[in-house]
């Protein structure tokens, strides 16, 4: 069965993620300054190399960003993003048709006209509070829609992690988030409850020991760790030494119900997920 699809609703046309399994999905910067340097690509010919290794170890999404949103990050325009990341979607989308893209963008405008060029899915680390836009815009596009939690915007969000209850904090976030989606008409809504957005190594690891009571929230979760600080500050190695942490910190959001993992290693990922569907399955 595909892990993409567009069926009829109320005479629309509506497209959804199919989560027989969980799915991963693979990170494409085209962005000089993202955090993991192996990540980036600049030149089309590298992306669909990058592509095309990343379908072949078994993704069912390729996300393309333009725009770093590590922390102290330079802010880019609309315009600046537009010109990293449509032209990227559109090469990929010609190549690899049958590989969904997301779009990892905050401005309404790079997701109107990414899907316009190819993108299936609008993956947007604000949920909407950096561009009161975007929600509405996505609702008109009938795409899947990723809502993180963060606070502030990149450049800031450092320094809003006192929470007096942050698990209780997400809970609302996301219970406001879900009735501004619901009454937008966004159908396919997917979660991401923002490792390392406005959050220590400490709070990183609680939301992911208790991840798994986001999912009476009712909606597919997604977990993106790949490589981040928490696994570096925890083991005091370099994000390139960070492959090993990142598959254990996948495993227990696997087991903690994870829906998507978000990786910049696919083939990694794929094999965690086949061996905790074995665990789960013995």
């Amino acid at each position: 069965m595909q892990n993409y699809e567009t069926v009829s609703q109320n005479n629309e046309k509506i497209s959804f993620l199919n989560y027989t399994k969980p799915l991963v999905m693979g990170i494409l910067n085209v962005t000089p300054d993202s955090f993991y340097s192996n990540s980036r690509v600049s030149q089309n010919n590298t992306l669909l190399l990058l592509a095309q290794k990343m379908i072949n170890d078994g993704a069912a999404i390729l996300d393309i960003g333009g725009q770093s949103t590590r922390p102290t990050s330079t802010l880019l325009s609309v315009q600046q993003e537009l010109d990293r990341v449509i032209p990227a979607i559109a090469a990929v989308a010609k190549h690899y048709p049958n590989t969904p893209i997301s779009v990892d963008t905050f401005y309404s405008q790079v997701a109107k006209e990414a899907v316009t060029c190819g993108a299936k899915i609008v993956n947007d680390i604000s949920g909407g509070q950096m561009d009161i836009g975007m929600i509405p815009t996505v609702a008109k596009l009938k795409v899947p829609y990723i809502c993180m939690h963060t606070r502030g915007t990149p450049q800031n969000m450092m320094q809003k992690v006192a929470y007096e209850n942050v698990l209780q904090s997400l809970h609302d976030y996301f219970t406001e988030k879900i009735e501004a989606c619901n009454n937008a008409g966004i159908v396919h809504l997917i979660l991401d409850i923002g490792f390392g957005f406005a959050k220590t190594p400490q709070q990183n690891l609680l939301l992911l020991k208790k991840m798994k009571t986001f999912t009476t929230l009712g909606y597919p979760l997604l977990a993106g760790v790949s490589r981040k600080s928490t696994i570096t500050t925890i083991l005091g190695n370099s994000t390139n030494e960070a492959l090993n942490g990142t598959t254990v910190l996948n495993t227990i959001a696997l087991l903690n119900g994870a829906n998507i993992l978000r990786v910049h290693d696919v083939k990694e990922a794929v094999e965690c997920v086949a061996l905790v569907g074995a665990f789960e399955g013995s």
